[in-house]
């Protein structure tokens, strides 16, 4: 046996068959996609967590769905499997919300959100719940384009001129 069979065997072990590969196969590219819809929206807004970010946490989401599934885990352990990871990308979105002490503005929660419920696409992808993750990633994108779109527009030029200041005026003496 010749060591490019032994690499072949190697690569298709875990998979029964070809079909199952595929299907896992449409799974991954499923959710790297939905991933990266996600992460151009947030890189055309200038934000640090862009495409490649967003498609590796649906990729690695989605495998970490996937293994236990093909290795015939319980439905217990894929449920602890799910919840550790979602533990886990709260770490990166925290790693995406700065505190601009300066400034005293916290930014980044938008991203670190949209980190989190990339994480779920990609879950969500990889048990084979292709048109609810897809729909969920087209609502993400309308919520972070539409929505932050009105949320810039309307509300901020909307309360722009009627912001009281705290600053006590300068007294001025009458007469």
């Amino acid at each position: 046996m010749g060591l490019g069979t032994v690499l072949w065997q190697e690569l298709l072990s875990g998979f029964p068959d070809g079909v199952e590969m595929a299907r896992v196969s449409v799974r991954l590219l499923v959710a790297i996609v939905l991933g990266g819809i996600l992460g151009v929206q947030r890189a055309h807004v200038g934000k640090a967590a862009g495409v490649r970010t967003h498609m590796l946490v649906t990729l690695g989401a989605a495998i970490v769905v996937l293994l236990p599934h093909l290795t015939g885990m319980s439905s217990a352990d894929i449920s602890r499997i799910i919840q550790g990871t979602l533990t886990g990308i709260g770490f990166i979105g925290g790693g995406v919300i700065l505190k601009m002490s300066e400034q005293h503005q916290i930014v980044g929660i938008t991203t670190a959100a949209s980190v989190w419920l990339t994480a779920i696409l990609g879950i969500v992808a990889g048990t084979g719940r292709l048109g609810l993750a897809v729909v969920g990633a087209i609502l993400a994108f309308l919520i972070l384009t539409v929505f932050g779109w009105l949320e810039r527009e309307l509300i901020a030029n909307h309360f722009a001129g009627k912001v009281e200041s705290t600053e006590t005026p300068p007294h001025r003496p009458e007469g």
